[in-house]
């Protein structure tokens, strides 16, 4: 192909860009070409009917839209073409480009590459290229009249890459920890440098120097940022999605892991995600009979000589099929052949050829002409010489699909007990409709086959003949038979959906299939409880309840059923969306893939964390919309490609990923729990003391930086490492607006409870080695400011700064220890260590003595090596200020275990409101 190499924005049709294509073909003689390349060598392979005009710009994005086989700037090309005939091979292309008024055949073009296609499809438009296809013969000239995003790949592709890079729960979270931490730092620090100026430069300017109040004001920042945080956060969602591997679940993102503890909606596909996909015909009707039994079904098309109606349908059921029988496989029985194509032809050709003389069937009455099933029809068409032989302009016609698409089409129908036609009056029809809806209710999708006899003007090969069956396809038909094809619901599906609920997701499917079959199926794995679902026109006739009496209904264990097609999403007003997304059980029935963006679209803007599940390309734009993608392995490249998390193994691993996205949060909250005392509270206040109240800097910046990024780094890391303190899916999903990592709780555990004792803990052995090994009483240190100079008490400078030196290392010895204590108490929310101790019970954590071991080396290391004292000003810490703070640790655990034996007794006193 040769296309002229313009922008996109250049192949407008108003200026008369013509793009040139090159095919090869007997375009002199005007035969066709049926696969027989003319001697040239550029024309050995297809040629694509588009050319690429630029790249994305992200990575992901460009993956996303290369598994489409397009980018957004490729062009879409308008030629005159109309449809071909179809013969036996799937291969056959389906359109063929012919030059204005001509009604030869030039250009050949197969759409099997676009997405979803298992055939080629047959357009209305009978002059249009789409995107994606090639040129396989012939040539031709067109017109660019659609770009990009305008065409029809261009569309899915644009709504699966338009949306945004998500900003996932976790990132929000974080954010608005570190706004918090900043407002705090800064203030302080300004609190400080104003103190100064006003204050300590006027009345002491020989106490701090402009070096000193800068380090203080270092020493603030150091204190009220936990710089150890962002790694402990990395490495637990690392943690968990080396956890969630174990179990063949894939996060295609660390981020995301977290947002799946906080799902409340969860939209799932059926076929492929909460079905098998391995569709078999399960019942057999005609209009006045029913077979549901197999046996049945076997015996009656494999007598001797099976009645006419039998024959009919094994016929219509091979040749109007669009699957194919690998020719490897052809020596096996027909239900253990591969086959290609979509499951609904395979199941039926699998059904059709295990018949007697099933095979000789399919090579006896080669095709002539066919319009292939799709989306929009809703059926497909085959057409054949009457009796397998040519015989002139008679053929036989068969149709295959929806019901309520062909029986309007129908005027006569094929009779189980009378063998013979019969005209298919208002009784007829009932009876259909009867078995129809039973089926349904089987959860069986029902496939209705017609036929008749067609004699036409024109013959086979021209746009003539063409126009003339399509125009006489759907009238005066034949109903031949009804086949009820289920897809078993995968083994897991309904534990899978209880599981859910359990967790407090309302589970929810969106489906392409006829609505009374999604609700047999959604009754039959838990999704649907309630005997009759309401519909659109219930609430459009105002026959439910408000959506705030429906959300409380929902939360007191009442919720109510909705069937909703997609037909009637475009309907809803926003005011309905109010009312749909407060029920408690939805089947979304004949949906789109521009509806199922919408259905999460309109869930989302209510305040629900929605998880999108599914594994085909349709999906794609829905994954991209959500909260949270979560796809199949056994789906589509481009599903793959577009979704957060990939379940490599039973569609069950959801919930345990929903539980690990829980274990994440509350993992993290411990890990706040516990840094927050030591490496921020216990921090500040040395630099508070020391800038207000004149007291030599109990702690420095040295020391503060080894806690946040050793010692209590190290420790925080066990916690990562905790198991589920109780059942995870017994509590509600996190609200995301409300349930914050960081809030008033957590502040006042870490700060008013364990932050204070640690402080006053931490300062009173400071002030207790000044006192014992100085001299110094605690109320001189008070508003001592440049009194600590040379001479005070007959100390040197020298002395005085190895007895701060000391002091500073007790106070961070004191702290190490107090923090020991601290992380035996967080490692539990509610219980008590005796319940749950880290080293016999189940909940048995060695990391955490490990990472105690790795905290006291470093302490032991930076106090105690001469190398490190003459570089960083640390000094020996007295024996005794290595023991005495271990009952202090004690102290930390016994009174946290009081708290919690507290909030056990009263659940509902003052103790347990503030919490955490």
């Amino acid at each position: 192909m040769e296309n002229s190499e313009k922008t996109t924005e250049d192949a407008r049709p108003d200026e008369n860009h013509n793009a040139h294509i090159s095919f090869r073909g007997d375009e002199e003689t005007g035969h066709q070409s049926r696969g027989r390349p003319a001697n040239n060598k550029s024309a050995s392979r297809p040629r694509s009917a588009h050319s690429a005009a630029s790249s994305m710009s992200r990575r992901r994005r460009q993956s996303t839209s290369e598994n489409f086989g397009i980018q957004i700037g490729y062009r879409t090309l308008s030629i005159h073409v109309s449809e071909s005939q179809h013969a036996a091979a799937n291969t056959e292309p389906d359109l063929k480009a012919a030059k204005e008024g001509d009604d030869e055949y030039f250009a050949e073009l197969n759409f099997h590459t676009l997405p979803g296609a298992t055939a080629p499809n047959f357009l209305e438009s009978r002059n249009i290229a789409l995107m994606g296809t090639t040129v396989v013969n012939g040539h031709g000239i067109g017109a660019v009249i659609l770009t990009g995003a305008q065409s029809v790949m261009g569309r899915v592709a644009r709504a699966t890459t338009d949306v945004g890079e998500k900003v996932t729960l976790i990132q929000k979270e974080i954010w608005r920890f570190v706004r918090i931490i900043v407002v705090l730092t800064v203030f302080l620090a300004l609190l400080i440098f104003v103190a100064w100026i006003a204050w300590l430069k006027r009345d002491h300017p020989s106490y701090m120097n402009v070096v000193q109040m800068l380090n203080n004001v270092m020493g603030c920042v150091v204190a009220f940022i936990p710089e150890g945080m962002p790694v402990a956060v990395a490495l637990t969602l690392m943690m968990v999605a080396r956890r969630m591997k174990a179990v063949n679940i894939l996060p295609k993102g660390l981020s995301t892991i977290e947002t799946l503890g906080c799902v409340n909606v969860i939209c799932s596909d059926k076929t492929g995600t909460l079905t098998q996909n391995q569709m078999t015909v399960n019942s057999v009707a005609f209009v006045d009979q029913l077979l549901t039994s197999p046996d049945v079904v076997h015996q009656a098309f494999n007598t001797e000589k099976p009645d006419a109606i039998f024959s009919m349908l094994q016929k219509a059921s091979i040749l109007c099929n669009d699957a194919s029988f690998g020719a490897d496989a052809m020596h096996l029985p027909p239900q253990e052949r591969t086959a290609e194509g979509n499951a609904t032809d395979v199941a039926v050709l699998k059904f059709a050829a295990s018949t007697r003389d099933g095979d000789a069937i399919m090579s006896n009455f080669p095709r002539v002409f066919s319009i292939p099933f799709n989306s929009k029809n809703k059926w497909m068409l085959a057409l054949v010489h009457e009796g397998g032989a040519e015989k002139g302009n008679r053929f036989r016609l068969f149709v295959k699909g929806a019901p309520d698409i062909l029986l309007p089409a129908c005027s006569s129908f094929w009779s189980g007990r009378t063998q013979s036609t019969e005209v298919l009056d208002a009784n007829a029809k009932a009876s259909f409709k009867g078995i129809q809806d039973k089926l349904s209710r089987n959860a069986e999708r029902v496939v209705v086959i017609c036929e008749k006899v067609l004699e036409t003007v024109h013959s086979p090969g021209t746009n003539a003949f063409s126009d003339e069956v399509a125009m006489k396809a759907l009238e005066n038909l034949t109903v031949v038979g009804i086949l009820g094809i289920i897809d078993p619901p995968r083994p897991e599906a309904a534990s899978t959906v209880a599981n859910c609920r359990r967790a407090g997701a309302r589970f929810f499917m969106v489906t392409g299939d006829y609505g009374v079959t999604a609700a047999a199926i959604a009754h039959n794995i838990g999704i649907f409880t309630t005997s009759e679902p309401d519909t659109f026109d219930t609430i459009r006739r105002g026959m439910t309840p408000t959506a705030e009496e429906l959300r409380r209904e929902r939360l007191a264990g009442n919720g109510r059923s909705l069937l909703l097609e997609g037909a009637s999403v475009a309907r809803l007003m926003a005011q309905d969306w109010d009312i749909v997304c407060e029920y408690d059980e939805i089947v979304f029935s004949r949906t789109t893939p521009e509806q199922k963006l919408r259905i999460v679209n309109e869930f989302r803007d209510r305040e629900n964390v929605v998880a999108v599940t599914g594994d085909g390309v349709n999906d794609a734009p829905a994954f991209r919309a959500a909260d949270v993608g979560v796809a199949v392995v056994t789906g589509s490249d481009v599903a793959i490609e577009a979704a957060d998390l990939v379940l490599m193994d039973q569609f069950d691993s959801i919930v345990e990923a929903i539980r690990l996205g829980r274990l994440v949060f509350q993992n993290l909250q411990k890990v706040i729990a516990y840094l927050l005392p030591a490496g921020s509270w216990s921090e500040i206040w040395p630099v508070l003391v020391n800038v207000f109240f004149g007291v030599p800097l109990p702690l420095s910046v040295f020391l503060m930086i080894v806690i946040c990024v050793f010692t209590d780094l190290f420790l925080s890391l066990s916690l990562i490492m905790e198991k589920q303190e109780f059942d995870l899916l017994s509590l509600p999903p996190r609200n995301a607006k409300r349930d914050h990592l960081i809030n008033l709780k957590i502040y006042a555990q870490a700060y008013l409870f364990t932050g204070f004792m640690e402080t006053v803990c931490a300062h009173s052995m400071f002030f207790f080695y000044m006192w014992k090994y100085a001299g110094f009483p605690i109320h001189e240190l008070f508003f001592l400011f440049e009194g600590y100079a040379e001479g005070y008490h007959g100390y040197t400078l020298d002395e005085l700064t190895n007895f701060n030196a000391t002091g500073q290392c007790v106070y961070f010895v004191t702290l190490l220890f107090l923090q020991w204590g601290n992380i035996l108490a967080v490692r539990n929310r509610r219980l008590s260590i005796v319940q749950a101790d880290p080293i016999t019970k189940e909940r048995r954590n060695p990391w955490l003595i490990a990472s105690a071991i790795i905290s006291l080396a470093i302490a032991i290391f930076v106090t105690e090596v001469p190398g490190i004292q003459k570089l960083f000003g640390t000094a020996s810490v007295p024996i005794e200020f290595w023991l005495i703070p271990v009952p202090l640790a004690l102290g930390i655990l016994f009174m946290d275990e009081i708290r919690k034996l507290a909030v056990r007794l009263f659940p509902r006193g003052p103790i347990a409101r503030v919490a955490w």
